[in-house]
Parts: structure tokens; sequence; C-alpha cells
């Protein structure tokens, strides 16, 4: 009999197996579970169940005990929680979730922490259908695409914040800690429904955690080959009525040239990261949460003479970032009867950028404020609910004649609805609606557009172990100078923004989900999953005669398609292997000659085996192909693997580290120089693959 140490409650459905033996069985309602032909001799009974301890014990085969041996398991304190996704806004479970979400949990944030303290970039690099795109050889500014669709057209959230954009975005990921998130959300498509513009080709959204009774402090300490440095902890608690986190880290980046060719692949960076939130609980129906977080970082790359000693006759070179956000945040819930919620949510966020290369800066402030009120209702069987949301957006550049400056301003005011009806245990139904209001203008022009967003979602659940996921959209994204092409050449030349219209989208995703388990040590699961978006009316980087660069739109699409393939085999839980394939046929019907979407591979693959022992040690290896990929110039690059390496030893309560990230040394100025001309007047290719080179990395970490 198999009873809960805790509750002292019987437990159905636990695995009792003979070690060495085809003999098994499970317990009923009861807690029983009944063997029978044991073999004579010392025999190893292993219990198993999920979310608690694996218990062994040995019996002397026959035995004359007549009544049930009393088996008590100890709740794990590892136990596997339904994953609640917050990104659809419904707060389901992910399985009863019509909405295609995938997500980064705690445990794979937390080893790739361990990669990259600084930043999440690692933790999306990584992950299948998504990618960095790096925009500058200098300072390492990046980028990420979903389903090969340039940046822009991707939503970045943190707890459903949305404060990364424009501007910011050549810097955002690289100002996201890892430090203090308990998963990674993310949905790919169209997703301007649930989250206005800019969520064409998808939404990532990063949800901090939030503190519970038992006080839990981590801090960690990190050191590379690069010269790379990263001190920073994370703390959280709370009590009946009040509660807290906060979140500190400092960043240091010494200047780095691993192909001696006297410019830097890492630039030397400083940034700071504070993080401080307020949870308040009136009552067990009210929760308010105040949040400010301030980011400040300096980041010089160019020529390491420069950087170290000052520019000469010979050494002028550089290219400087530095920046300053502030966000804040104010999160209101009451929940007015037992499963219905209200919610208001609003921030402010200021964020500063001061980019300088010799001769030239380009220095701006962006302001956006954001408010969002919405209503939860569960009736029998459905899930519905109402908000409205205001956006404002305000981008001065700074030192400009306001006939030249860049200025932009757009404001928007949306409604929405959505429904998630459960149809039958089989069936389930995601429909929604958005209609925004939008007035975007500078000096220039002014213009004002109305868009109907339809959205709409279905999950299929065949059996136990096959079902299927549907769904559709439009999308749209309001004009911008901020995109991949302009952020390298830091938007020099660059014409303010004049007649130009947002873009438009639909699209959709379709995926078939198996999983099932091979006896009592093996499990497998397996997805496929197929996309397509097409964006019209899209806006296109022109040159002039004079040299000059504008944005206009075009009437010719672009079209994104192709599948991803998913796979997962886990071995008594100690041995995981990871399989993910991208195909992406990404192109833009308006590029002359090669209309491929330029620095896309059309094929990845991503590999990944862990071997892990709870708090005890894990080892884990990955590999990562990447295809041939167009360049601005119409070359194309050259194939190319990657490989890495980590481990890490629990001790009580630290633990310490080891990675090494592209063990094999791929890097771009193996196959050319990154740097053309002269030092006083250098220019750069594209960037494609890895800069700089490989990276060995260590630490500690401390858990209490």
């Amino acid at each position: 009999m198999v009873k809960n140490k805790e509750s002292k409650a019987n437990l159905s459905a636990v695995t009792v197996l003979v070690k060495g033996t085809n003999l098994m069985a499970k317990t009923a309602e009861n807690g029983i579970a009944t063997i029978t032909n044991i073999p004579d001799g010392n025999q190893v009974l292993i219990i198993r169940n999920v979310g608690f301890a694996e218990q062994t014990i040995t019996i002397a085969f026959p035995t004359n005990q007549i009544t049930p041996l009393e088996v008590f398991l100890q709740e794990s304190e590892d136990e596997l929680e339904e994953v609640i996704v917050s990104s659809t806004r419904t707060s389901r479970t992910i399985k009863n979730t019509p909405t295609r979400v995938e997500t980064i949990e705690l445990e794979e944030i937390d080893e790739k922490s361990n990669m990259r303290p600084a930043n999440v970039s690692m933790i999306l690099h990584e992950s299948t259908g998504i990618s960095v795109q790096q925009t500058s050889a200098t300072s390492a500014n990046a980028s990420i695409r979903i389903q090969g669709l340039d940046g822009r057209y991707t939503q970045l959230l943190k707890d459903g914040y949305a404060s990364f954009g424009n501007f910011a975005s050549g810097l955002s990921i690289l100002e996201i800690p890892p430090l203090d998130l308990s998963q990674v959300e993310i949905i790919k498509g169209p997703s301007s429904t649930l989250y206005g513009a800019g969520a064409i080709a998808g939404v990532v959204n990063f949800v901090s955690r939030t503190p519970k009774e038992k006080a839990e402090f981590n801090f960690i300490l990190n050191q590379s080959n690069v010269g790379q440095t990263n001190i920073g902890g994370f703390g959280m608690k709370r009590n009946k009525k009040i509660g807290y986190s906060l979140l500190a880290l400092v960043n240091f980046q010494r200047p780095y040239d691993v192909d001696k060719d006297d410019f830097t692949e890492l630039p030397k960076t400083k940034d700071f990261t504070i993080h401080p939130k307020l949870f308040i609980y009136p009552n067990d129906k009210t929760t308010l949460i105040i949040g400010n977080a301030f980011t400040k970082s300096d980041r010089t790359g160019g020529d390491i003479f420069v950087i170290n000693n000052g520019e000469d006759a010979n050494h002028k070179y550089f290219e400087t970032n530095n920046s300053i956000r502030n966000t804040s945040t104010l999160d209101f819930s009451y929940k007015t009867g037992e499963l219905d919620l209200l919610k208001v949510k609003t921030s402010f966020n200021y964020f500063k950028r001061d980019i300088s290369i010799p001769n030239y800066s380009f220095n701006g402030i962006n302001y956006n404020a954001y408010t969002d009120i919405s209503y939860l209702k569960n009736i029998k069987n459905q899930s519905l609910i109402f908000g409205a949301n205001l956006v404002y957006d305000e981008f001065l550049e700074q030192n400009q004649t306001q006939t030249l400056a860049k200025n932009f301003n757009t404001k928007t005011a949306g409604l929405y609805a959505q429904q998630t009806w459960d149809l039958s245990d089989q069936f389930k139904l995601e429909s929604g609606i958005r209609t925004d209001l939008v007035h975007y203008f500078n000096t220039f022009y002014s213009k004002t557009e109305f868009f109907i967003l339809p959205r709409i979602s279905a999950l299929f659940k065949f059996d136990e172990k096959w079902s299927s996921r549907v769904g559709g959209g439009l999308g749209y994204k309001t004009p911008t100078l901020f995109t991949e092409q302009t952020e390298t050449f830091q938007y020099q030349n660059l014409l303010p923004l004049n007649q130009v219209e947002a873009e438009k989208s639909y699209g959709g995703t379709a995926d078939v989900n198996y999983k099932t388990s091979i006896g009592d040590d093996w499990m497998l699961s397996f997805n496929q999953m197929f996309f397509y978006t097409r964006i019209t009316n899209s806006t296109i980087l022109l040159q002039d005669n004079t040299g000059f660069f504008h944005f206009e739109n075009t009437t010719k699409p672009v079209q994104s398609l192709g599948f991803e393939t998913n796979a997962k085999i886990i071995f008594k839980e100690y041995f995981k292997l990871f399989a993910g394939y991208t195909f992406t046929d990404a192109k833009a019907d308006y590029l002359p000659v090669i209309q491929n979407i330029r620095l896309l591979p059309k094929n990845k693959l991503n590999l990944a085996l862990l071997y892990e022992k709870e708090r005890n040690f894990k080892l884990g290896l990955e590999g990562y192909f990447t295809d041939k990929q167009y360049l601005y110039n119409n070359l194309e690059t050259s194939p190319f693997w990657e490989f890495g390496f980590m481990a890490e030893k629990v001790f009580g309560k630290f633990s310490i580290f080891i990675n090494a990230e592209n063990f094999t040394d791929t890097r771009q100025s193996k196959y050319k120089s990154v740097v053309n001309g002269s030092h006083l007047n250098p220019t750069f290719d594209d960037i494609w693959t890895h800069t700089e080179g490989r990276t060995f990395n260590g630490g500690i970490k401390l858990k209490l």
C-alpha cells in the first residue's frame, strides 16, 4: 500500500516494479498494487510517482507478511506542476490552451543562465525557429527573428509589458537578464489580436518569478576567457499581506579581439540592472504589484588601440552605445468571483540611447506609456475576456533641428474580446477580435488608420497521445525607422519617415503532437508545426543618388513559409535528448535578382543531450547546424556547425559550473576578414555567424 508521507492519503497510479524483471503493477484508488510470481530471494522494489521522490525497498521472498506492506512517498521538491501560460490572458494550463504556446521553463532558463548570465540571447538563440541576428561587427548589437522575419515583426514583452521595441530594438535582448525569470512563453505567428502592433511574426513574453512564503535567494558569479565578468543576485519572499522581489546584476566585458585585426569582436562593456518589485495582498481577492526596472549600459567597440589608449594618427575608429532604460509598472488584480478576474496594468518606459562613431553621433529618447484594462469571466465551459488599452509612443532625436529630426509619435486606442470555448474534452476553440485606432505623425505627415484584427485557434485532442492545434489571424506594424538594416549604419544619412503607412499581414500555424511512454523508463514526444505569413504594404529601405536612405511602401509582398520539427526522448528522467529542425523559405518579391530574405538559412538543426541527477550534477552536449545564407551583396555564405558543452555540480546550497560554448571555434573571420579598408575608414561585412569564436566560462551559484 502506497501513501503520501505528509497527508497519509492513499496514492493511486503509482508504479511498483521489481528491479531486473518485467514484473510491475500500478496502485489502485486504495493505494494497493499486487504483483505475483516474484522470484525467491532478495528482490528490490522500485516505487515511482510523478511529483514524489523515488523509493526503493529490499524484501526477501517468499514473505510471510499477510497485511499489505505500507510505503510512504515523500513529495519531491522538484514536483512537476502543470505549466500555466499567461500570454493568452486566460491563465489556462498549456495542455488546455487552443493557441499554440511554446514555453521555456525554469530548469532550462537556469542552464542557459550559466552560459550567458548577462542577457537572454542564449535562451532564444538555441530555440527552434528563432534566431538572434547580430547587427554590429564591433558592438555586437543584436535583434531577434521568428520564422525568418525581420526583428521589428516580433513583439518582446516582460510580464506582458512592451518596453523593448523601436529605438531600443538593437539592444533589447541584451538588456533582459534571465536571473528573475520563471518561464519564457513564445507564440509564433500573427498575435496582433492579443497585443496590437508589432506581433506579426509572434510574441516572446519573459515572465518573472513571484514570491512564495518560503524565501529564496540566488546569487551567481561568472567569469569567461573572453573577458566577461557577471555578478548578480535575485531574492524574493512573501507573507500574508506583503511580499517583494529584487534583481540586481552587474556585467563587465573587456574589449576582445580574437583574430588580431585590431577591431573588437566583443566591445568594452559595463552595464548594471536593478529591479525591485513590491507585492501587496490586502485580502485574498486583491493583488497589487509595483515595480521599477533600471538599466544603464555603456558599450564601446571598434579599434582596440583607440579603446585602450585613445586615438592617434593611425587609429581613430570607435563605436559607442550608451543607454539608460527605466520602466515603472503597476499591476492590479481583483478576483470578482472564484474564477473571474479584473486586471489593470500600466507602465511608463523611458529609454535614452547615444550612438557615436568618428565624426557622427545619433542621440534620442523614446517614451512609451501603456495602460490595459481587462476582465476575465469564466462560465460553464467558457472563458471570456474583454479589454481595452491605450499606447503612447514618442521618439525625439536630440541635438537636431526640427526639420531634420527623426521624431515620430504613435498613439493607439484598442478594444479586444476573446472567447475560449471547451466544446468537449476533445475539442476546444479560441476566437478573438481586436480593433485598433492608430494615429501616427511627425513634421512631414500625419495619418490615422483603423484596423480590425480577427484571430481563431482550435485544439483537437484525438486521444491521450495525439493532439493538434490550428490557428491564424491578421496583424499590422506601424512605421518605424529602427530596423536591423538601419541599425548596421547607426541611422546615418537616414531621412525622417514621410508618407509611409503601416504594414499589414495575415498568416497562421498548424501542428500535430504525439506523446507516449514506452514501458516505465522511456518517454517520447514529437511535434510537427507548419507556418505561413504574408506581409503586404511592406516597407523597404532605398538609397537615392545623393547617398541618403529613406523608407517607402511597396505593393510587392513578403512571404515566409516552412515547418518546424521537434522531438524529445527522456530515459528515466536522467537522459534527455532534444532535436529540432527548422525549414524556412522566406522571400521578398521586391528584391531584385535573388528574392530570398537576407541572413536567413533555409535549414537549421538543433541537437542537445542532457544527463542529470537532481540536486547532484548535470552534463550537457549541444550541436547546431546552420545552412547557407544570402548576404546583402547577393553572395552566399558557407554552412557551419557549432558545438557546446556544459557541466554543473551541486554541493548542497551552492554549485559550480563550467561551459564550453562553440568549442570548435566556428567564427566568421576564418572564412574572410569582417573588417575591410584602412584603420581610419573601415567598412564591415554582414554578420552571419560567430565573430568571437570559442568561449569558455565558469562560475559559482548559491541558492538559499
